[in-house]
This record gives structure tokens, sequence and C-alpha cells, in this order.
């Protein structure tokens, strides 16, 4: 009895996925199979303040996160999705002070505007602006901490940026 329980639940299982082809995946993107590339321009840095790496690290890393985990073509223009955009921002701001109106701790922003263009289904496509943040002490300089600051802003960026384009949350 349990053999023919378990049968019939597997058997309702590969039925169940079998149906969700379409456009469902195990990395949690949900993208149509009519779609098989991506470009994605050189994001410039337009910010008033130029971190030098953080166009290449932010154009690389998106580029990264897509062949990595779609089964999407890159290709160099003229993608069936299509990234581009700039840099806006790259700012610190302190957010804690201290009781001697000193900062505690800082704040260290980068804002990144994309526009994504959905070739097979313009109703995706959008242009918008994404922001994120990293704390640090105001015992340390910007300096000392820039470049792990830098890298885990960016990874949290490319995370919404892909999430926006491709997971339809």
């Amino acid at each position: 009895m349990n053999k023919l329980l378990t049968i019939l639940a597997l058997s309702g299982l590969c039925l169940a996925l079998q149906s969700c082809k379409g456009g469902y995946s195990f990395t949690g993107t949900s993208i149509s199979p009519d779609v098989t590339s991506v470009s994605i321009d050189y994001i410039n840095n337009m910010a008033p303040i130029v971190y030098p790496s953080l166009s290449n690290t932010i154009t690389e890393g998106l580029k990264d996160r897509f062949t990595r985990n779609t089964r999407l073509d890159l290709v160099d223009y003229d993608g069936d999705l299509h990234f581009e955009g700039e840099i806006t921002g790259y700012d610190v701001t302190s957010i804690a002070v201290t009781a001697a109106e000193v900062a505690a701790t800082n704040r260290l922003n980068i804002t990144v505007k994309i526009r994504f263009t959905n070739n097979k289904d313009e109703k995706q496509s959008y242009d918008k602006s994404f922001s994120n943040y990293a704390d640090y002490p105001s015992s340390q300089t910007l300096d000392a901490v820039q470049s792990q600051l830098t890298d885990e802003i960016v990874q949290k960026l490319i995370e919404d940026i892909f999430n926006a384009a491709v997971a339809n949350w």
C-alpha cells in the first residue's frame, strides 16, 4: 500500500512539474521560453563622486548574474532583454550622531538608474532607480572600507535589478 501511495505521489509531482515547464525555473526566474538573449550596455558613472572601478564592477556583475543564473545567451546588442543605465549617486552621509555631536556611523549609498527593455513583452520593461547602502563606523575612513562596502552594495543592487527584470516577485 505504501509503495502504491509513493508511486502515485511521485507521478502527481512529475505531472505538476511537467505542466509548469513554460516559464518557471528553480533559480526563481520566470523568463518566457521565447526570450533567448540578453544584452547589457556599459553602466556609465555619472555620479558627482566617482569611484573608478564602480562602472565596470556593476556592468560585469550584472552580466555574470545573467550568465550564471539563466539560460540566456549574452549578446553585444539587441538582446531580447536589454539593460542600459548610469550610476547617478555615490555619497556618504552621517546617520548616527553621539552626544558630543560627532558622527558615530556613516553610510555609503550608491544609486543606479536602469532602463530595462523586454523586446518580447514591452509591459515588463522599466525605467527606474535602484539604491542601496552599507554602514561603517566613523572611526574608519572611507578609503579603508570603500572596496569592501562597494562590493557589498553592488551585490545588493545587482540582485534588485535582476529580480525586477526576471523574477516577477
